[in-house]
């Protein structure tokens, strides 16, 4: 019996690990799931007056709305619109009422010859404060020659333009032809259930394995 102990413990071990990485991955699975309800419900949400505090931890994806006015001055971050084409996103400077500066995300720009976002106008904005998670170590600075951004950085962008660092995605259309890209969840990956899958499926070869080395090792002492 000596023979079968080392095996028997190595199998055990190995399919207790698997499979508990299985159960985890499927417990991540739900959590994924309720936060995915959650911010789906918060993007359709009524939008309320944009609070005098926010912060990225406590506040993404809420509905706010405000009132005042573009003051003309915007950056450009390279964009596409599936089945449309590249285009240019529009983050322009908005000042309330009050006199704050903040970031509205007017969507994507296609036709050059159709929208004027650097002129100033009066406008409201219904849309949910974002933060998005775009840019890391490997993201270029804007092209110097262009002035394109290569992803939406908040905080730079609020530095360069002179706002708070408050983006505001529109959820409808802003005018001057300009294509609104409202938030939503698909770009927020889900991919729990087939890492559970893989682990389990790892769990279940590692047990044919090692019953497979059991009948082995009594084939050859038997």
């Amino acid at each position: 019996m000596r023979r079968f102990v080392g095996p028997v413990l190595f199998g055990v071990i190995g399919v207790a690990l698997l499979l508990s990485l299985g159960i985890w991955q499927t417990q991540r699975m739900l959590w994924k799931e309720a936060m995915l309800a959650e911010i789906s419900a918060m993007l359709v949400r009524e939008p309320v007056p944009l609070p005098a505090q926010v912060t990225a931890e406590r506040d993404r994806y809420r509905g706010v709305t405000v009132a005042g006015r573009y003051t003309g001055e915007v950056v450009y971050k390279l964009d596409s619109l599936k089945g449309e084409g590249p285009g240019r996103r529009v983050i322009a400077v908005f000042e309330t009422l009050d006199g704050r500066r903040v970031l509205v995300d007017r969507g994507i720009w296609l036709d050059e010859d159709q929208a004027a976002p650097e002129v100033a106008q009066a406008a409201e904005v219904a849309g949910n404060l974002d933060w998005p998670r775009e840019s890391d170590s490997f993201t270029p600075p804007p092209d110097p020659k262009t002035g394109l951004w290569f992803a939406r950085d908040v905080p730079a962008m609020a530095a360069v333009l002179k706002t708070e660092p408050v983006l505001i995605v529109a959820r409808g259309t802003t005018g001057d032809g300009i294509t609104p890209a409202p938030v939503d969840t698909s770009a927020i990956p889900n991919n729990h259930w087939q890492y559970a899958v893989t682990w389990f499926l790892l769990a279940a070869a590692w047990l044919g394995m090692t019953a497979y080395l059991l009948w082995r090792i009594r084939q050859r002492n038997g």
